[in-house]
């Protein structure tokens, strides 16, 4: 009982994960901004209501999903422009750290704007982004990794003591939602793979990089013609995903869980071309990592203190003003008169 007490006084007075839930955030906006960037110079055929989806078929589509996006509210290319520039600008903003809660929350609404615009485009990681952005909210995932303005600060004076409580036990909240939210997508999709019938014979990545939209040219080649790499990467990947939310239960394992999640789906990201989903698992598992990276982080600050000191000192240097030697004021004795040789 004891024991349960001293657990609910933590959750209720302690921040766990701030730094992990921070390096979510930061991600997740990159991730947006590079999708962003990848279509800019062509966003008009993309996006744009005289683009490659007719306007009255995204229009019939909206309605028929039961959705909204800001980009159906006008067909004019103005106002095209503007949401897509507006919603790129939002993107930077929160992977910079700027804005708060706000700009998150309109970052979530513009990517659901976009991502309903052209569905054709998306590649799995948009669903994980449209369910997490909005616990971030109830986490302190400005904490870190953030540019402060101050107008947070001076807000924060003003909220009542009983509300301020509450931000410990909602960030917690928020942050174990996020962790049950990632072993469900991977319990699911490893009890999935377990009932196919090429995941239980040890073919499957053989057929996955065999398709054109999955192939790394040159480097699939090497991997679906040996037979053991198709064997283990088959076996491995079920094996992997049902298991990860074993692996994350315990303290001890919980670290190695997320590097090897980290690097399974980097893997995904190089060979299948799946940056993006790849980049949004990987953001999410940071926050089983903030343990570490705090770990890293409190090592690394001495380095980066001296480094810091280092160059200040050298700028001081470099600044100070060349010491010149003094100017003597004793006066000149007169030198003596040559003697003619004829006198």
């Amino acid at each position: 009982m004891k024991k349960i007490t001293r657990f609910l006084d933590m959750v209720g007075t302690q921040h766990f994960s701030v730094l992990g839930v921070s390096g979510t955030r930061a991600l997740l906006g990159f991730v947006g901004f590079m999708y962003y960037a990848s279509q800019y110079g062509d966003r008009s055929y993309l996006f744009g209501p005289d683009g490659v989806l007719p306007w009255r078929t995204f229009i019939s589509q909206l309605h028929d999903n039961g959705t909204f996006s800001l980009y159906a509210f006008s067909n004019s290319e103005a106002w095209f422009q503007a949401i897509f520039h507006l919603g790129m600008l939002t993107a930077l903003a929160v992977t910079c750290g700027v804005g708060g809660r706000l700009v998150l929350a309109l970052h979530w609404v513009f990517l659901w704007s976009i991502y309903q615009r052209q569905p054709i485009l998306l590649d799995g990681g948009d669903n994980l982004a449209y369910v997490v952005i909005p616990m971030l909210l109830l986490t302190r995932c400005y904490g870190r990794l953030s540019f402060s303005t101050g107008i947070a600060h001076k807000v924060s004076r003003r909220v009542p003591s009983i509300v301020k409580s509450l931000s410990h036990p909602l960030h917690n909240l928020g942050m174990l939602a996020i962790a049950i939210q990632i072993c469900l997508v991977y319990m699911v999709s490893g009890l999935y793979k377990v009932q196919g019938k090429v995941w239980q014979e040890g073919t499957a990545l053989f057929y996955v990089l065999r398709l054109s939209e999955f192939k790394l040219p040159g480097v699939s080649e090497l991997i679906y013609q040996n037979e053991f790499l198709v064997f283990l990467g088959t076996y491995s990947t079920t094996i992997f995903l049902v298991y990860f939310p074993l692996g994350i239960l315990v303290p001890r394992l919980r670290p190695w869980a997320a590097i090897a999640s980290i690097s399974f789906h980097l893997a995904i990201g190089i060979f299948m071309g799946l940056t993006s989903f790849a980049l949004t698992m990987m953001a999410c598992d940071l926050i089983f990592l903030s343990g570490a990276l705090e770990t890293l982080a409190q090592r690394g600050s001495p380095f980066i203190r001296r480094l810091r000191s280092a160059g200040s000192l050298k700028r001081q240097s470099d600044a100070a003003p060349v010491a010149t030697p003094p100017v003597s004021t004793a006066p000149t004795q007169p030198r003596p008169a040559a003697v003619s040789s004829d006198g």
